[in-house]
């Protein structure tokens, strides 16, 4: 029986707040997927990439952070061992509210995301050219691209939120790609979807709309405006948040090269990674929309964990 953990509460099957995600193959008909996402706001595809390239860029990445201490001495990088030692000294001054404090991490991160390696692997064929298939369109990617990483036993979980109160200046025809960056067990803390919530997102959106109406247009942009809560978010109390929308938390186990696309409206969270082989989990965070629709300037910048965004 499944149990999660985030921000100190408990996430778990028995009180009926998990449930299963349901999953698509990328062959099927694309209006049914079509009408599948508007449904449900999400589509879980699987085996949308190539496994062997999806572990390719994972030892890749984790090559490239050897150097700062965060892995296993002796262990191959593509597993994406923690440091133990490194571990202990977490919750004093490794991680604070979900951002990495390790200058040398910080550094290579803020290359990484920047590299052609990277952009290759957000912008690789089998995953545009079913963007542009499903948008009926010409796809843009956003140049802020997010690549995250989460250490075993780290408290480090990402609050519900839905991803058009930090793109509020561009359309609202956004489609976010969730990639998990090698396998990601349900107890590793991967990315979760509140069921149904697109539909709150909306009225939520509009609620936030009014309350903004007479602020200027930069704060009404702004995920941190004065009518927002702390970071955007719109809890860190997920079992509270499920029973308040009479709802569940929708869970996968993700294999390398699955893929999550998900409406910018729709609620979603990740828990803490409470890996029992001590895997640091990996996983990227891409925007697509048509590139005839308004972009949204302030993702046209490399990301940074400081972007204020």
């Amino acid at each position: 029986m499944n149990t999660l953990t985030a921000f100190s509460k408990k996430i778990s099957e028995t009180n009926g707040h998990l449930g299963k995600m349901y999953e698509s193959n990328p062959d099927e008909d694309i209006k049914i997927l079509r009408e599948r996402f508007a449904k449900d706001g999400y589509l879980f595809l699987k085996k949308l990439l190539l496994k062997d390239d999806v572990i390719s860029f994972r030892e890749w990445v984790f090559s490239n952070l050897k150097d700062t201490g965060i892995l296993k001495e002796n262990t191959e990088a593509k597993y994406g061992i923690a440091n133990q030692e490194l571990e202990k000294n977490l919750k004093n001054d490794f991680f604070q509210s979900g951002r990495s404090l390790n200058p040398a991490v910080k550094e290579k991160i803020a290359q990484l995301v920047k590299s052609t390696k990277y952009e290759s692997f957000c912008s690789q064929p089998r995953l545009t050219d079913f963007i542009d298939e499903f948008i009926r369109g010409i796809s843009y990617l956003h140049k802020r691209k997010i690549l995250r990483h989460t250490l075993p036993n780290s408290d480090n979980a990402t609050p519900a939120h839905y991803d058009l109160i930090y793109l509020r200046a561009g359309t609202d025809n956004i489609i976010t790609a969730w990639i998990p960056i090698g396998d990601i067990a349900i107890e590793e803390g991967g990315l979760m979807y509140l069921e149904g919530s697109h539909l709150e997102g909306v009225k939520l959106e509009k609620e936030f709309s009014k309350k903004n109406a007479n602020l200027s247009r930069e704060e009404q942009i702004n995920a941190f405006n004065k009518n927002m809560t702390e970071g955007g978010w719109i809890s860190k109390d997920f079992p509270d948040l499920a029973n308040k929308f009479n709802s569940q938390w929708l869970v996968a186990n993700y294999e390398a090269g699955d893929v999550l696309l998900h409406s910018p409206y729709l609620i979603h969270a990740s828990t803490n990674n409470e890996s029992q082989e001590n895997r640091i989990r990996l996983s990227t965070d891409i925007r697509f929309q048509n590139v005839n629709d308004q972009i949204d300037k302030r993702w046209s910048n490399h990301w940074h964990e400081d972007d204020n965004l």
